[in-house]
């Protein structure tokens, strides 16, 4: 386990071999998730829209765990969840965005998300995502 800036213990989940895919436009964003997941060990990449999610998973990509994002340009992340969830993808998909109100929130769960985020995403709302879809390892 490794501390972070206020002491606490936190895992590496480097020996799981997990890996995630980030779905952001926002490249502040793309950043933030990337380090979070990188100081966990989980290997990640990252696309800017939701046909890039798409098209990395009909090019054979796989992944544990994907972040995406609500609003973006070239399908967003509730159009980008229903497709994947229609191709058969079972990653675990953990929406994070800025946009919260009840309607939006309830229809992205609906297109088949294991769990919600608001952002700005933090290492303990990333724990929080990795404990719920049972991905924690204690090390």
């Amino acid at each position: 386990m490794t501390r972070d800036q206020v002491g606490e213990e936190l895992p590496n989940l480097a020996e799981s071999k997990l890996t995630a895919l980030v779905v952001d436009d926002s490249f502040v964003n793309q950043t933030i998730h990337q380090k979070l997941l990188n100081r966990l060990g989980i290997k990640n990449d990252v696309v800017t829209n939701g046909k890039e999610a798409v098209d990395v998973y009909c090019s054979g990509g796989n992944y544990d765990l994907i972040l995406m994002d609500m609003d973006m340009p070239i399908m967003n992340g509730i159009q980008a969840t229903k497709r994947l969830r229609e191709m058969g993808i079972e990653s675990k998909i953990a929406g994070v965005t800025t946009r919260a109100n009840e309607g939006e929130k309830k229809e992205f769960m609906e297109a088949g998300l294991n769990d919600f985020q608001e952002k700005p995403l933090t290492i303990s709302k990333l724990l929080s995502i990795l404990h719920k879809l049972n991905f924690y390892v204690q090390t």
